[in-house]
């Protein structure tokens, strides 16, 4: 019996340390989407960093992609910008990618 306790301890930590990776990935890849558009609406220094920040933040808010996207969209809308909700979720997808660099 304790060799079954011994895996599903390690199973159970496995999973852990997964979720807390997917976490800090995903946050990375909103930061990194809220620096991009940072500079796309001319915002530098700390402007650009606590909007970054706003970014992440949002995405906190439901599960899913739907609360960031809906952050952006209105804040693009709300700047004049010409960008779509699709080349969005391109950069979603690319920075998802780097930041899973980034953190490996």
């Amino acid at each position: 019996m304790n060799n079954f306790e011994d895996r599903e301890k390690a199973f159970e930590a496995k999973f852990a340390h997964d979720e807390e990776l997917r976490f800090k990935v995903d946050a990375r890849r909103d930061k990194l989407l809220g620096l991009w558009l940072a500079e796309k609406m001319g915002k530098t220094g700390d402007d650009a960093e606590n909007y970054a920040k706003e970014v992440v933040i949002s995405d906190l808010k439901e599960a899913g992609d739907a609360d960031i996207i809906a952050k952006v969209m209105t804040d693009i809308k709300d700047a004049g910008l010409d960008i779509s909700e699709e080349q969005i979720v391109e950069k979603l997808s690319e920075f998802f990618v780097v930041a899973g660099e980034e953190l490996s």
